[in-house]
């Protein structure tokens, strides 16, 4: 993103408390031992589009109504039960009934795909059963500070018996999976390890607990999920993708962002990277310890994409930490002392993974991104959620527009940006990203041809599309895009700030 620019205040953030979620880890024992059953999440979904995950949902009113119905649903985990009861017979068309899964009546599971609403009336009248037996609570979780919007997760877990009393899945009803898988928990972390498929994180963090725990439980997928369900939650890395963990610091970001992604990047049994650590308070720089000391491998440097504020940390605060060398491009390193400069195509060789330099101004002089088949760690030159600010003077419109076209055609597998969750669908993010600012890039040079000359007049032309832009972003952009319409001739300004059409 950026710092926010001198003279605006964007103070009026305000973090909301986690939403209730639940998800449904199912299993059933398989031909090759125990499995677990994903869907692939629709390209459409707003969240994990194209990720395979678990079924689950946000908890609702129905859910909490549903409670007050049935003795079964306990005041504890009563909500997170009913919901993730109602979101399988949606999702999958199953229901939990003691030792196994049912299919759900047709005509009922249409009427919930309708209406969510409609789950409770059809459970009272036991079209859908409420059956709790086996159901167990695996742990809650709540979900890193990517976004303005937090989630306490409850993980849930139900043991379906043989594969084949499984009935079969019709996802024909449903639009958030276009397919369904069953594989062992290795199977499925052997294809994500080789970036076959994209995993949810936290659906990877699952299945790594599930393959530690099943060595102790004799291969007993439900003595391992009661094991689980009684181990103390402790802290989880977060695998955006194998070989890049992340850790979110507190930063002076652009709202509604807070925090900032630090990356520790490279072979997770071999040498490893930290990429931003932007700590500025002691409880961060300590997350960041911890983390790199649950880490297999071995840190072998400090790296920065670029020098904004919210990317480079106190350094001396970081200095009691890690006694590391630190990277950056020859801009960075006038900012900070860096012990290797990192140049255009340099390949960096950690354990088992290669991590291309790519430099990538337009943003800031000097941005470096890092490429490999695990995906780009992309710095700011996209955002998980929210919006990149190009900064007037160092910043340069044009010249990020060609890198973001450069990024695009690289096709990376996923995209890590510095603010908001993981990417999975770059080409679409970098699509939205060029055809948005080319649109803004020409509002600006249209309203100054149509004879607007302040940047305020001109800003409100510009803008005129996003009524709910802040004015002190919409005129900083606005002289962005002016400023760099004038480096590539188009434009030119007068000694009282106008800007007019250049003359050919």
């Amino acid at each position: 993103m950026s710092e926010v620019p001198d003279g605006v205040d964007l103070s009026g953030f305000q973090r909301k408390p986690p939403r209730p979620t639940a998800t449904m880890t199912l299993t059933r024992d398989g031909p090759n031992g125990p499995e677990v059953l994903l869907g692939l999440r629709s390209e459409t979904m707003a969240a994990f589009p194209g990720y395979w995950a678990f079924t689950g949902g946000g908890v609702s009113r129905v859910d909490a109504a549903a409670v007050e119905s049935f003795s079964v649903l306990d005041v504890e985990h009563g909500k997170a039960i009913a919901c993730i009861l109602r979101e399988t017979c949606e999702e999958l068309g199953l229901a939990p009934n003691g030792d196994h899964v049912i299919s759900i009546d047709e005509n009922a599971r249409f009427e919930v795909i309708k209406d969510k609403a409609n789950w409770l009336p059809n459970a009272e009248d036991c079209t859908i059963p409420v059956n709790t037996d086996n159901i167990k609570i695996l742990g809650h979780r709540i979900t890193p500070p990517f976004g303005p919007i937090q989630f306490d997760n409850a993980f849930i877990h139900f043991h379906c018996g043989d594969w084949q009393s499984v009935p079969e899945i019709d996802l024909e009803p449903q639009t958030e999976f276009d397919e369904i898988m069953w594989a062992t928990p290795q199977e499925i972390l052997n294809r994500w390890s080789k970036y076959e498929i994209k995993v949810a994180p936290p659906v990877i963090s699952i299945l790594m607990e599930i393959i530690r725990v099943l060595e102790f439980s004799n291969g007993d997928i439900e003595q391992a999920a009661e094991n689980i369900s009684r181990r103390k939650p402790g802290r989880q890395s977060i695998l955006f993708a194998h070989g890049v963990e992340v850790v979110p610091i507190r930063t002076q970001t652009l709202p509604p962002a807070d925090h900032t992604n630090c990356y520790l990047v490279g072979d997770p049994d071999g040498d490893f990277i930290i990429i931003d650590p932007a700590v500025r308070f002691r409880e961060d720089m300590e997350d960041l310890a911890d983390a790199v000391e649950r880490h297999k491998g071995q840190p072998i440097a400090i790296a920065f994409t670029h020098s904004h504020g919210d990317h480079l940390a106190d350094m001396d605060l970081l200095g009691e930490a890690f006694d590391l060398p630190i990277w950056g491009s020859e801009y960075t390193s006038r900012s900070v002392h860096c012990d290797r400069i990192l140049s255009e195509g340099d390949v960096l060789i950690l354990g088992q993974q290669s991590w291309q330099i790519l430099i990538t101004p337009g943003h800031h002089p000097g941005h470096t991104c890092f490429l490999s088949d695990a995906g780009l760690i992309a710095g700011d030159m996209v955002a998980g959620f929210g919006t990149i600010l190009i900064p007037p003077a160092t910043g340069d419109m044009d010249v990020y527009l060609e890198q973001l076209d450069r990024l695009r055609a690289l096709e990376p597998h996923l995209v890590f940006p510095s603010h908001g969750p993981v990417i999975a669908l770059p080409t679409k993010i970098f699509t939205h990203y060029i055809t948005h600012r080319e649109a803004r890039h020409s509002k600006v040079l249209a309203a100054v041809n149509d004879g607007l000359s302040s940047v305020d007049e001109i800003s409100v032309k510009a803008y005129d599309d996003t009524p709910n832009a802040h004015p002190g972003l919409a005129k900083d952009q606005t002289l962005a895009h002016l400023l760099s319409h004038q480096r590539q001739g188009r434009l030119t300004s007068d000694k009282s700030g106008n800007w007019h059409a250049s003359i050919d």
